[in-house]
């Protein structure tokens, strides 16, 4: 089910503020479960427990969501911040499902 938001820049009361950050927040929570679905899936096919850890693969998310900070009109560094331990926290949690296996 798709929520109906007002948009940010015709909000006039904190009330419309909130339920908009809340209605973003459940979004957001669907794609980040979806996401961590992958690194399930990653901790079952990857064969050693040392490549859960990618540096590179890490650095190359991390400018994507800068350059997609960007594009959608935010801050890169912003962006680079909130990837960093969205990535460390994925690695810790890959590392809990290799080891379960």
């Amino acid at each position: 089910m798709t929520e109906t938001r007002i948009p940010a820049e015709e909000t006039t009361t904190m009330a419309e503020v909130r339920a908009g950050v809340d209605s973003i927040d459940r979004a957001l929570s669907v794609l980040i479960g979806e996401r961590f679905r992958f690194m399930d899936a990653a901790a079952r096919i990857k064969p050693e427990r040392e490549l859960v850890r990618d540096e590179a693969r890490k650095a190359q998310v991390i400018e994507n969501a800068r350059v997609n900070a960007v594009a959608n009109g935010f801050s890169p560094d912003a962006a680079a911040a909130l990837w960093e331990l969205l990535v460390e926290t994925s690695i810790a949690y890959e590392l809990v499902k290799f080891d379960q296996r």
